[in-house]
Order: structure tokens, then sequence, then C-alpha cells
């Protein structure tokens, strides 16, 4: 994709975030939501909640889920990160709450691959919770934007490669029959 179109993509998307940005709802339950998203936590949390449901098939998958997170994290942060040098989103303004700034390349998002990495593993065997991992996913990725941390062509990246990689590990790590 040419570089003009990936820089017009991201300025719409930050000119409809602005819109919402600063009302105090929104504040919370985005930085929240990008707070709960580093190193993945939010994956880990949705993995033992899994795991106490009970069963052998459930413990399968919280345990590959969490081991994913991991290496997933790897892959991303510390390997694709260090091939694409792109800069993160210049913020001019104050953030109304706390928020970690990273230090890493801006592509991709890691909380946007982690968010779908973990919520295509989570949601396999047809799980009940299928809906919330993926409203949740999404809500994470997006919050990267909503902070400005991260370039919505940043988050849209991480979403495809954090789908790939639950993908698989869907394959590399089959649960069975539960």
């Amino acid at each position: 994709m040419a570089p003009e179109l990936v820089a017009d993509f991201d300025a719409r998307v930050d000119a409809a975030f602005d819109r919402i940005r600063g009302n105090p709802v929104a504040d919370r339950v985005f930085y929240t939501a990008s707070a709960l998203g580093e190193f993945g936590l939010i994956w880990v949390v949705f993995a033992l909640l899994r795991a106490l449901r009970g069963g052998r098939h459930n413990e399968r998958a919280a345990l590959r889920a969490i081991v994913a997170t991991g290496v997933e994290s790897f892959l991303v942060n510390v390997v694709m990160k260090s091939f694409v040098r792109r800069r993160r989103p210049v913020n001019e303004h104050e953030h109304p709450l706390p928020l970690r700034q990273p230090l890493s390349s801006s592509f991709p998002s890691g909380h946007a691959t982690a968010a779908f990495c973990g919520a295509t593993l989570l949601s396999d065997g047809d799980d009940p919770w299928r809906p919330v991992y993926y409203a949740a996913a999404l809500v994470v990725a997006t919050s990267r934007v909503y902070v400005r941390i991260h370039h919505a062509s940043d988050v849209v990246g991480g979403m495809a490669v954090g789908r790939v990689l639950g993908l698989i590990g869907k394959r590399l790590a089959p649960l069975g029959r539960s």
C-alpha cells in the first residue's frame, strides 16, 4: 500500500477519534482497556477464567492461550518491531489518565496482536464467551489509537498478525475433543 494512502487512513481515523476524545466515559473505557492490554494481562485473566470453568478441554485452552501470549509477545515486540522501525504518533496533548509510554517501534501494535491472538485461541471449541473475547480484543486494540500510542494502520496490522498467530497456534496445538 502506498505510504500516502496509509497516512491518509491514519489521519482520517485519528480525526474520527478526536470527536470522542476528552469524553470522561470514553477516556475511562479506552485508557483502562489500554492498561489491561499491557503485557497481555487481560488475556491471561480470560484464560484463567476459562480454566476455572473446569474440564480438561478448558484447562488445555487456557494453558495454550497463556503460552501463546508469551510467544506472541516475543515474536512481535522483539523480532517484528526490530525490523519495522515506525515512529509512534506525535502526541501534543496531555493524557487525562496514566499511560505507559512504550519506546519500541509503532508497527505492529503489540496490544492488537495479543488481543486477536488471545481471542482466536480462547474462542476455540465454540466457547460461549467467544463474543466477549472478540469484543474485548476490539476495544483493547482500538484503545491504542484513542490514547494516541499507535497509528490506526499499526492496529489493523496488529489485528491481522494476531489473528494469523492465533490460527497458527490452533494448528500447532489443537485442543482435540471436549
